[in-house]
């Protein structure tokens, strides 16, 4: 849909939105390594590496693949804040597995369960019925 704002405005915000853009791309990216870094030190530190460790390395590197994403392709695919989610859940179970009652950990779990599978249907989704691409009529990809 054409915007209707006057071409004189829309091209220097447009300009402008996406220097912001990127600098806030560059911006995730450093702090995402930075704390990257941190966890690695945390780990060489304590001279042990323990599954909570790990799933937080996963957690940043799905935020990397985010940006990756959006930067190649200008979008990012839902699942990736559903795997961020999802990682998040599990790193939370693990940490907490021994404060936390059954019940709590029990919805945790569900709501896990709901976004495996909420993944599955967006992948099967896509699958069968592909988004076109209104210019060139093809498949996005």
């Amino acid at each position: 849909m054409p915007s209707h704002l006057p071409k004189s405005f829309s091209k220097p915000f447009l300009k402008v939105f996406h220097i912001l853009e990127a600098v806030l791309l560059v911006a995730i990216t450093l702090a995402t390594l930075y704390a990257m870094i941190e966890e690695f030190m945390h780990v060489f530190t304590e001279r042990r590496v323990l599954l909570t460790d790990i799933l937080l390395m996963f957690i940043y590197l799905e935020v990397l693949a985010m940006v990756q994403q959006f930067v190649m392709n200008g979008k990012i695919p839902v699942r990736y804040p559903i795997y961020i989610a999802m990682m998040a859940i599990a790193r939370y179970i693990t940490l907490g597995m021994k404060e936390l009652d059954a019940v709590p950990i029990v919805w945790l779990s569900l709501a896990a369960f709901v976004l495996a599978a909420a993944t599955i249907l967006i992948r099967v989704g896509h699958h069968y019925w592909p988004y076109v691409d209104d210019k060139t009529n093809q498949p996005d990809e």
